[in-house]
């Protein structure tokens, strides 16, 4: 009976999320196919997924766009994730300095991921802080000296922002693991001969491998389908999926919107691809 009650005091807002998600979904997978009334289209097909995949036009751009968007995001999800390990060893045997490294986390993930890439834009383009420093030091001949960090066609500042922004993210989740019992096991550990090395690749990554491949999951998940950032310290070309969806949705040929429908539900795939393999590989180094 008591289940039943908070199954039932859970039911309007499930009733509405679902309502307002699938209704959503719904609408969006109707006009990838073709489904534009107000264009007087009402027959469905798959003309727009050809287009993306295969067009004269889009073909190239989405395949572009897809292994750029897969390098941005794997780049910038193993960055953080080898980042956050660095510093989880460094301090997971001195627990006064958890409390310090949360705090700031905390404090860096108030920022808004825009406000954060328009900082960096201000600080490393090349007529930013840093390279009119190097000018009135004398190191640059000119502020253009500068090297290309940001909106560079290899995405070197798309994936330094998402760093910055994203470890703070997976450090929160790796200290709430090393606050349970990690340190107690890391100086059984040493007591017992383990050399650094040992301690980090017996002891540490077993209690972190949870929460960081977790959390690395959510990071190339949010990167994959983000646009803020590669809107502003990105190119035109090569851009990412997210980018060339919006695009596509807000072009002034109303036909267009089909074709970023479909681009947008093809990212929602290879998200959901990629975390289901990655549940699967989880679920079989479990199974003795």
């Amino acid at each position: 009976m008591a289940k039943s009650r908070r199954w039932l005091g859970l039911a309007p807002a499930s009733i509405i999320m679902l309502g307002l998600f699938g209704g959503s979904l719904g609408y969006g997978i109707a006009q990838s196919l073709g489904w534009l009334p107000f264009l007087g289209q009402r027959q469905l097909s798959l003309a727009a997924y050809r287009n993306v995949l295969a067009g004269e036009q889009l073909g190239g751009q989405w395949w572009q766009a897809l292994l750029f968007s897969l390098w941005v995001s794997l780049a910038a999800t193993l960055g953080s994730a080898l980042i956050c390990l660095g510093l989880l060893s460094s301090i997971a045997e001195r627990q006064q300095q958890y409390r310090g490294l949360s705090t700031i986390s905390n404090l860096h993930l108030a920022i808004p991921h825009s406000v954060w890439a328009m900082a960096l834009l201000l600080v490393l383009s090349q007529s930013g802080i840093f390279a009119r420093i190097g000018f009135a030091l004398g190191w640059l001949d000119q502020p253009s000296d500068f090297p290309v960090l940001v909106r560079d066609r290899w995405g070197i500042g798309i994936i330094v922002a998402y760093i910055t922004k994203e470890v703070p993210f997976l450090l929160l989740m790796g200290l709430a693991s090393l606050r349970q019992q990690g340190r107690e096991y890391l100086l059984v550990a040493q007591s017992l001969g383990a050399n650094r090395w040992q301690r980090v690749r017996l002891v540490l990554w077993p209690l972190l491998a949870p929460s960081l491949i977790g959390g690395s999951l959510l990071v190339f998940s949010f990167i994959f389908g983000a646009y803020e950032v590669p809107a502003l310290v990105g190119v035109r070309y090569p851009e990412m999926l997210a980018t060339m969806a919006l695009e596509l949705f807000l072009n002034p040929d109303l036909h267009a919107r089909a074709e970023g429908m479909a681009v947008s539900l093809l990212m929602s795939l290879i998200i959901l691809l990629v975390i289901g393999l990655a549940w699967r590989w989880r679920r079989a180094e479990q199974q003795p």
